[in-house]
């Protein structure tokens, strides 16, 4: 069963339809745990331990700048957005108060499509991780799953049965999720132990700590991006603002989760950081290799089993939130009016159909149609994924500017909400902003800023350095064309919809 919507004018000024519509069909199910969990899973990524392990002891310097100048900032923001306005869609309500609908709707693509990108990211690095528990004794086996056409099973398999877990009873599917969400905080301390373990074993350091290595330099400079680019999502869980039962697990979730996300990524660092050398680091198992070296193979398949879980209930995750953002456009006839119904489970049913089937064609894309040619395959997805990082950078830009706009557009209501004073959300706006573009510059050209060469490429081998920035670039133009044609197309039927509806009210009068 499909509950429809009525088309008709916003009650006042400002008001999206889908603020009327939305409350009054979703229930509020949403507590202060249910969001950490949420938040935790769209921003703490485990394997990102790994990641920034090249950058040796800075990688913690960048962590707490990361911390400083993006993550804090960005709590600081949307605690108060969320707060003034706790709607359906998170940033592409915010962005329609401060700049209109055009730029709402625009800000709304930009966070969904990196969302739905994220999808088939979080599927491979189930790939991943599988690939590497198969290597682990009993089994041994030398390159599991190293055929295109087996890994592009497994993503498949993990889109749809996370799309499958959206669609139900949203109490179900989010007990599920928190259930997955405490077992990957143990596992998460257990690298952290391994690394503690090691030193109390009497072993040295697997790399340098002395305060030079401490020290930020143009040579790895650009682990800064990467940093930022692991913080993203800051406001995703406020895609289901009406789904919230109390306000107070706003403030609770970005408090309390950025805690859990800060602690997290720090311990996954040190974990690693003590027991793996850098040299020939594997940037996705690197953490899973520290509890193999300190703990045994044993904990080390257990943690990868329960990353595993977690990876699959992530991409649950990350289906039902940036669902909401297609619904709330669906509400709103941005989108076909299909996209804004909810099925008997009063969730967005063809919202998250919808992203499994743009994923399951990107995955056919890379993965089977040129199974066959890996250099096309891996570039195809590399430069998928990069330039939707771009575009997920662009939508924190808007974050940040909407704060300031809706202060001046609402001085009344967000004085009622206000949480720090005037000069911190400056403060807050100025350095989140600045942080996204060195996100947006970082994935685009490396550390070119510092060394005055090209080094944005994910995989050199596959994408040299020079042609990546037009690869990447070009993508990420044509996908904003895509959302202005898109919005013009939305607008037309929109406006088709209510002169369809007053024409008959005026039959009817």
């Amino acid at each position: 069963m499909a509950t429809t919507t009525s088309v008709g004018t916003p009650a006042r000024s400002g008001e999206l339809l889908s603020e009327r519509i939305a409350p009054g069909i979703l229930p509020k199910v949403l507590g202060r745990f249910d969001m950490i969990a949420i938040f935790v899973a769209i921003v703490l990524f485990a394997v990102q331990g790994s990641v920034v392990q090249p950058a040796g002891a800075s990688a913690f310097v960048y962590w707490i700048l990361g911390f400083v100048t993006f993550l804090i900032p960005g709590a600081i923001v949307t605690g108060q957005l969320g707060l003034m306005f706790p709607g359906e869609g998170s940033i592409y309500v915010w962005t329609n108060k401060a700049l209109g609908s055009f730029w709402g709707f625009f800000a709304g693509f930009c966070a969904w499509w990196p969302g739905t990108l994220v999808m088939v990211a979080t599927a491979v690095l189930v790939v991943n991780l599988l690939q590497f528990f198969l290597t682990l004794p009993p089994f041994n086996v030398v390159n599991p799953l190293g055929a295109l056409w087996q890994q592009g099973i497994i993503i498949l398999a993990v889109i749809w049965f996370s799309s499958a877990l959206s669609i139900l009873r949203f109490r179900v599917t989010q007990n599920l999720v928190n259930g997955v969400f405490v077992i990957y905080g143990a596992a998460i301390l257990t690298v952290g132990l391994a690394g503690l373990a090691w030193l109390l074993g009497g072993h040295p350091a697997a790399n340098d700590f002395s305060r030079n290595a401490f020290g930020l330099n143009s040579g790895n400079a650009t682990f800064y991006g990467l940093v930022i680019l692991a913080l993203l999502g800051i406001e995703v869980p406020l895609n289901m603002g009406v789904e919230i039962r109390d306000r107070k697990a706003i403030t609770s979730y970005l408090v309390w989760g950025s805690i859990v996300v800060m602690v997290g990524y720090l311990v996954l660092t040190f974990g690693a950081m003590v027991t793996v050398p850098v040299k020939g680091v594997n940037s996705t198992t690197a953490i899973l290799s520290a509890v193999q070296t300190s703990l045994g193979a044993f904990l080390a398949g257990v943690v990868t089993l329960v990353m595993v879980a977690f990876f699959i209930f992530n991409t649950t995750v990350y289906n039902y939130s940036f669902a909401r953002l297609l619904f709330v456009s669906g509400l709103d006839r941005r989108l076909p009016a299909f996209i804004g119904r909810v099925n008997r489970n009063k969730v967005p049913q063809n919202a998250v159909l919808v992203q499994a089937v743009i994923t399951t064609i990107i995955t056919a894309i890379a993965y089977f149609l040129f199974g066959g040619n890996t250099n096309i395959s891996v570039g195809i997805y590399i430069a998928l994924q990069a330039a939707v990082t771009v575009i997920w950078c662009l939508s924190m830009v808007f974050l940040f500017t909407d704060v300031l706009v809706i202060r001046s557009k609402y001085p009344e209501e967000f004085k009622r909400e206000q949480l720090v004073p005037v000069g911190v959300f400056w403060a807050a706006s100025i350095a989140g902003a600045i942080a996204s573009a060195v996100g947006v510059l970082v994935t685009l050209t490396g550390g070119w800023i510092f060394t005055g060469q090209l080094q944005g490429s994910w995989n050199p081998a596959v994408i040299d350095n020079g042609p990546w920035i037009l690869i990447v670039g070009s993508v990420g133009i044509a996908s904003l064309a895509v959302a202005v044609v898109v919005y013009l197309l939305g607008l037309n039927t929109a406006r088709r919809a209510v002169a369809a509806a007053n024409a008959g009210t005026g039959v009817a009068n």
